[in-house]
């Protein structure tokens, strides 16, 4: 997810852990970003309540969403795996790729260093408690992400040449303007892919990049950066260039492939501790609730287990709204329901299996914060039970990684065009493949932890036009689950259209 190491403290570690810190010019950005990330963290991280206020706009919006759609992420969930599977799958419909590919490309987005290290953080400053909150923030965010994706393919546009171009952009400028209020909308939708754009090169990408050396590092010592990012920056490359069909097709293959191997490494050693479960679950719920939690007490462990739930499936951010947007589809809410899918994969299973292996193996009472960073504390929980699993913990983050950056520079360029025109978007794609290679070299410092910063405020725009637009939301949700409990939506058969879902 993006954000995948998803707070601002987090890049710091990262920049602490190069063995020279940042020097000319490279130290001048770094000086002047860091007096601006100084700013918005005290208006990102502003406290009401105890609460920083971006947690209470994200958590805020997800539940209020939730109560609004009739709790839509619970009466929808069976119909979102039928769609998934291609169901309901018309090959004649608009769009550029599948449900699966569009739910594909967003996970991969979503699902990365956050699962592996943002947990283990929660754990580390909250207390086991942490997860609880975590896996609470990631059920109300499933209707988050129904409502910002269904908008996306409610106000989508089909470009001249049959391509798509959709997102908080066009469902901010349009469905605000459809409610009078079109200076607002057009402000809202430049300032969204304004945020979207700088979001993409820094924690998108740079920010993947670096990590993603640095964990291939750890078994290959001795690896060049310059040779690693060279490598990435080309790769990146052949495949942006073909834009979202291609992007789809490797993340189709490339998001299931290393989700099962992060997986299976999970199960390996829950089930060698198949005992231990209850009392691992029995840990989390009471250090839920406990004064005495890790990291001070209820209101810390709570935050910490909310914050890294809002940033790990950026339910509310809407980035994956981009992705979905291009789905084959004539039923908007459908594809909103499959988008409803993502947090749930994303936090609720992947991140809970993160969570279990660590409280199953107690690394966390061994290991401090400051003596060990997420990704860390992720393989010490392994590397107790597997010795070999640095190894499988190395490659799960450069393919991660990998995936995160094709799926960033999608919704960047989306956001580029945008502002600038789809004939520029040539120009996007050559500085993100640029900056591919020099998030691989260089250590930036406060330059991503703004980029990072551009993720948050992302919220803002997208969530205000959100509540704005509800209540068409909900109308044409009622409408969709009427005729589909009518039997009136029709089934369509893979072996008859000769497509899959994939």
């Amino acid at each position: 997810m993006l954000l995948l190491i998803p707070i601002v403290p987090t890049v710091a570690m990262a920049v602490e852990e190069a063995e020279t810190k940042p020097s000319g010019f490279i130290g001048l950005l770094d000086a002047v970003f860091s007096q601006i990330v100084n700013f918005l963290s005290q208006i990102f991280f502003f406290e009401i309540f105890g609460l920083p206020f971006i947690v209470l706009w994200l958590i805020g919006g997800a539940i209020f969403f939730t109560l609004r759609m009739g709790f839509v992420n619970i009466r929808t969930f069976k119909h979102a795996i039928d769609v998934v599977m291609g169901k309901y799958d018309n090959p004649d419909d608009e769009g550029d790729v599948s449900h699966f590919q569009a739910l594909a490309t967003a996970l991969s987005g979503t699902v990365g260093l956050g699962n592996i290290a943002g947990v283990a953080i929660a754990v580390q400053l909250g207390g086991p408690g942490a997860i609880f909150w975590m896996t609470l923030g990631g059920f109300f965010g499933m209707s988050s992400k129904f409502v910002e994706c269904s908008l996306a393919q409610m106000y989508r546009r089909i470009q001249p040449d049959g391509t798509i171009a959709g997102g908080p952009m066009y469902y901010l400028s349009k469905g605000l303007g459809e409610r009078g209020l079109r200076p607002l909308g057009n402000g809202l939708a430049i300032l969204f892919a304004l945020l979207c754009v700088l979001a993409s090169m820094g924690g998108g990408n740079m920010f993947q990049a670096n990590q993603a050396y640095a964990a291939l590092a750890g078994i290959i010592p001795g690896l060049p950066n310059w040779v690693f990012g060279l490598v990435v920056a080309v790769l990146v490359g052949i495949v942006i260039i073909g834009g979202i069909s291609r992007i789809a097709s490797v993340t189709a293959r490339l998001v299931p492939a290393m989700a099962v191997i992060y997986v299976l490494a999970c199960l390996w050693i829950l089930l060698g501790n198949l005992t231990e479960i209850p009392a691992a679950f029995g840990t989390i719920i009471t250090q839920a609730f406990s004064p005495e939690a890790i990291g001070g007490g209820f209101v810390g462990t709570l935050v910490q287990g909310v914050r890294r739930s809002a940033f790990s499936n950026e339910a509310g951010i809407g980035s994956a709204a981009i992705a979905h947007s291009a789905a084959r589809t004539d039923e908007p809410l459908r594809e909103g329901i499959v988008a409803l899918l993502e947090p749930f994969i994303d936090t609720i299973v992947i991140c809970n299996l993160t969570g279990l292996t660590i409280v199953i193996t107690g690394v966390y009472q061994e290991t401090s914060a400051a003596q060990a960073n997420g990704v860390e504390l992720t393989a010490a929980a392994f590397s107790s039970v597997i010795g070999w699993f640095p190894i499988i913990l190395a490659i799960a983050v450069v393919l991660f990684a990998f995936s995160t950056m094709i799926s960033w520079s999608y919704y960047g360029e989306k956001s580029w065009s945008y502002i600038f025109g789809e004939e520029s978007a040539i120009i996007y794609k050559g500085i993100f493949v640029v900056c591919v290679f020099i998030g691989s070299v260089v250590n930036l410092g406060a330059v991503l932890d703004f980029s990072d910063m551009m993720l948050l405020a992302m919220a803002f725009p997208n969530l205000l036009g959100c509540y704005i637009l509800s209540g068409k939301v909900a109308s044409a949700l009622n409408d969709y689950l009427n005729r589909l409990n009518s039997g009136q939506m029709p089934v369509y058969s893979h072996e008859t259209s000769g497509k899959s879902p994939l």
